[in-house]
């Protein structure tokens, strides 16, 4: 927010002088033109971040389901290790190793899919803020 204010101020304090006509096109024009090129690089940003967030969703998305196919698909009756232990917790853990295996793979999945949408949030504030900054520039 300081920034957006400071950035407004300098804006703001600017008094152009209309001296010389052409000069002064000449620097609206190379303005203009500099203002279009960020515009531009941040919106192909933008669409680069926003290909990456589907990518890496579609391959969570995928490899999870395939991982939990394989530990679904299993015999119910062998666990997916065993321990040669004889200490309850551990046998306890040997016993649900299936349970505790296809619990810990959703919450990973969970984890990584509430990432990818934070930070597609933070790609849309940003691209919200430039908007604005682009938007107040030209005023």
């Amino acid at each position: 927010m300081e920034k957006d204010k400071k950035l407004e101020e300098l804006f703001l304090a600017q008094k152009p002088t209309f001296d010389d006509k052409a000069e002064f096109m000449a620097t609206v024009t190379r303005r203009l033109d500099a203002v279009e090129f960020v515009r531009q690089h941040q919106e192909a940003s933008l669409r680069r971040y926003k290909l990456a967030m589907v990518a890496a969703f579609v391959v969570g998305i995928v490899s999870g389901a395939v991982t939990m196919a394989f530990v679904l698909s299993m015999p119910t009756d062998v666990p997916l290790f065993t321990l040669s232990v004889e200490s309850s917790i551990l046998l306890w853990v040997a016993e649900n190793s299936r349970i505790i295996a296809t619990t810990a793979l959703a919450l990973l999945m969970s984890f990584g899919i509430m990432s990818i949408l934070s930070n597609v949030q933070d790609i849309l504030a940003i691209r919200h803020k430039s908007i604005h900054i682009i938007n107040n520039f030209g005023n």
